[in-house]
C-alpha cells in the first residue's frame, strides 16, 4: 500500500462522523505519513515502509475501529522508530518523564522514607519525574537537532 492510498484511506475515515477519539487517531497518523511524503528515501526504504502499511491491514472495517487504528499506529510507530530513528514529537519527555516517576517512587520509598512516609514518596515521585521529563527534553532537543522528529 502506497502512502498516498493510505492516506486516502484515513483521510476519508477521519471525515466520517464518528467519535472524536477515533478522529484523533487517524489524524495523528495522516500527521506521519505526510510527514513521510516530504522526507527523502531511497526506493527500498519506500518499498519497505509500503510493506509495513500493508501489514497494517488499514482497509479493513473491524468493530472497534479506535482500538485496531491505535494499535497499528503504534506498531508504524515502532517500526519507523527500529528501522529509521524516526519519533514523535514529545517521544522521549513521555518515556524518560514515566521512567524518572518509576525510580522517584523507588527513591521515596527506599531514602526518603526517614521523613513522613508519604511525604518521602511524594518528593521522590515529584523529582523523578522533573529529572526523567528534563532528561527527555533534551533527548528530544538532539533528536529534533537531527531531524529525527516527525
Amino acid at each position: 500500500m502506497t502512502l498516498n492510498k493510505a492516506s486516502e484511506i484515513l483521510e476519508r475515515l477521519a471525515s466520517e462522523p464518528t467519535k472524536k477519539s477515533e478522529n484523533t487517531v487517524c489524524k495523528k497518523f495522516l500527521h506521519i505519513l505526510n510527514e513521510l511524503k516530504l522526507r527523502e528515501f531511497s526506493k527500498d526504504e519506500i518499498e519497505a515502509i509500503e510493506s509495513t502499511l500493508e501489514d497494517l491491514n488499514l482497509e479493513v472495517n473491524p468493530e472497534n475501529r479506535k482500538r485496531h487504528f491505535k494499535k497499528s499506529l503504534s506498531k508504524f510507530e515502532t517500526y519507523l522508530k527500529d528501522t529509521f530513528s524516526l519519533t514523535s514529537k514529545g517521544y522521549y519527555t513521555n518515556r524518560y518523564g514515566a521512567l524518572g516517576l518509576s525510580f522517584g517512587l523507588l527513591f521515596g520509598v527506599a531514602i526518603l522514607s526517614n521523613l513522613e512516609r508519604s511525604l518521602g514518596i511524594t518528593i521522590g515521585l515529584i523529582g523523578g519525574m522533573a529529572v526523567g521529563s528534563v532528561i527527555g527534553r533534551k533527548k528530544d532537543e538532539e533528536a529534533k537537532a537531527n531531524g529525527n522528529v516527525l
